[in-house]
C-alpha cells in the first residue's frame, strides 16, 4: 500500500470518527466517557498521520 493510499485511509477514519463525535454530541444517551474514547481515537489518528507525513514512510 502507498503512503498516499493508507494516509487517505486516516484521513477517511479521522473524519468518519468526527461525525461521530458531533451525533454522540447532541444524543442525550451519549456517556461523558463514550465522547472521550472516541476524541482519543481520533486524536491517535491525527497523530499517526502526522508521523506518516514527517516521515515519509509506512511503518
Amino acid at each position: 500500500m502507498s503512503l498516499q493510499t493508507h494516509l487517505s485511509q486516516l484521513a477517511r477514519k479521522h473524519e468518519a470518527l468526527e461525525r461521530e463525535i458531533q451525533e454522540a454530541i447532541h444524543r442525550p444517551s451519549a456517556s461523558d466517557q463514550q465522547i472521550a474514547e472516541l476524541k482519543r481515537r481520533k486524536l491517535h489518528l491525527k497523530d499517526e498521520m502526522n508521523r506518516l507525513q514527517a516521515n515519509g514512510t509506512l511503518h
